[in-house]
């Protein structure tokens, strides 16, 4: 694949050698793990012949920014609508809300965003079709439409737990009492009931992240943008094994991180936790 078709048996022995493919299994295997923990690199990439690692770290800021702009956006919807729909249960808004998921969730992240581009790109021209923009302004305005495709993804979800979540606090002894106290609906929902339904959803987010780091890889090539999904596709393409393996560490690693980080903040907000170790 480096050489090409017409190589010679002298430059594949030498590539070999230079690559170090002529070592024993046991050894090769060695320097790969050395490698990975040393450097944290996977390998050369075949295809642009530099480090895996410097080449995610290129493209690894527009994909994370992608994610986190997703994540507070689904966060920010997904709020207002189960506050809406728990407190106008049984209602028109309630169930007009309830169908919005159920018909969402089997819409393809890929033709989401088709459908985005044509109407709001194509037709209205409110946002650029693809690529990334110059400058901070410019790289959240040419991020927006893409980070609405990916939230859309996961609003669903987190709508249908979040309600569940708040009726069942609302129809609580503590919630009764207080509302017979004279305390205000407003300060019930944010000081109360919005804390104590917060911490399954947030579990719940955890794991959507995880999932939606792989969609954001798939959104960033209907978008044209140069993320780790662009290098993803391009080096599947090539067969830069590489560079696959590089990504797919990487995407794990983020998948701990965001794991953990959860975990932090669900201890955090459960108030059982407090005081033990």
């Amino acid at each position: 694949m480096i050489l090409g078709e017409h190589s010679t048996p002298e430059a594949i022995q030498a590539l070999h050698h230079s690559l170090g493919l002529d070592l024993p299994l046991w050894e090769q295997f060695t320097r790969f793990v050395q490698n990975l923990f040393t450097h944290g690199d996977t390998g050369a990439s075949i295809a642009w012949g530099t480090s895996t690692r410097e080449l995610i770290a290129e493209r690894a800021p527009v994909t994370l920014l992608l994610i986190v702009m997703a994540s507070v956006l689904a966060i920010l919807v997904a709020l207002v609508l189960a506050t809406l729909a728990a407190t106008n249960k049984d209602r028109l808004l309630d169930h007009l809300i309830r169908i919005f998921p159920t018909i969402t969730l089997g819409m393809p992240v890929f033709w989401v965003g088709l459908l985005l581009i044509l109407f709001f790109s194509v037709r209205l021209g409110w946002f650029p079709v693809g690529g990334v923009g110059e400058g901070v302004a410019g790289t959240l305005y040419s991020l927006t439409l893409p980070a609405i495709t990916v939230a859309f993804s996961q609003i669903p979800t987190l709508v249908r737990s979040l309600r569940a979540q708040m009726l069942e606090v609302l129809e609580s002894d503590f919630v009764v009492t207080l509302k017979a106290a004279g305390i205000p609906n407003r300060v019930i929902l944010t000081k109360h009931v919005l804390r104590n339904s917060a911490l399954p959803t947030l579990m719940l987010l955890g794991v959507n992240i995880s999932y939606l780091i792989g969609g954001t890889l798939v959104v960033e090539q209907v978008f044209g943008i140069k993320g780790i999904g662009s290098l993803l596709f391009s080096a599947i393409s090539k067969r830069d094994f590489p560079v696959i393996q590089g990504i797919a560490l990487y995407c794990a690693i983020s998948v701990v991180i965001i794991s953990l980080l959860i975990e932090i903040s669900s201890w955090l907000l459960d108030p059982r936790t407090k005081g033990k170790q």
